[in-house]
């Protein structure tokens, strides 16, 4: 079960979605370093999803179905706002590189309107979880878990944003065209 449980993990995470594609982008533009804030607010509201989704998820698990629309459609029209805003962003080189738009509280706050992460959590402890154990220390550990690979995936995504920054820089205008169809994408997909 912990096999199955960290393959999941991992590929529920370095998928692209609005942490990763948000961090690269951030990364690109600010350095690595001015995205620590964005990653920080992006895992406290990670491991706090996974608390919630550890401690309520067998009287969530009769709600979902009723509430998976609603989360459904109000994530959708943020990723697609997220996903203009990538696409129309200015050049690296036309901003203010002293501004953070993506803090602590964007990131935090993003969790809580990211389906995707929701789900994830739900899924998670639901599936995989909740079979092994459900003592306080066990759910800890799980969202914890949970956590860091979510965390090693959105800094992944802002190490290639670091990395490949002379190559995303020279493409900018294809790169954000890109990464907004694949969160139009992501968005699309949810409705489903």
């Amino acid at each position: 079960m912990i096999i199955a449980l960290l393959t999941y993990a991992i590929v529920a995470s370095f998928t692209p979605g609005p942490n990763n594609i948000i961090a690269m982008t951030q990364a690109r533009h600010q350095g690595f370093a001015k995205t620590l804030p964005f990653v920080g607010g992006v895992a406290a509201g990670c491991l706090l999803i996974m608390f919630l989704s550890s401690y309520f998820n067998l009287v969530l698990q009769q709600y979902i179905p009723r509430i998976r629309p609603v989360l459904n459609v109000l994530g959708c029209v943020y990723l697609i706002y997220l996903a203009f805003k990538i696409m129309r962003s200015a050049s690296a080189h036309q901003k203010d590189n002293r501004t953070n738009p993506y803090s602590f509280l964007f990131g935090f706050t993003l969790q809580f309107m990211n389906p995707k992460v929701i789900l994830y959590g739900l899924t998670a402890i639901s599936v995989f979880v909740l079979p092994l154990a459900q003592s306080h220390a066990h759910m800890i550990v799980f969202s914890v878990l949970l956590t860091v690979v979510g965390i090693s995936a959105n800094m992944t995504w802002a190490l290639c944003g670091v990395i490949f920054q002379s190559a995303l820089v020279r493409y900018e205008r294809p790169f954000n065209m890109a990464m907004g169809i694949l969160l139009i994408y992501s968005a699309i997909s949810m409705l489903k």
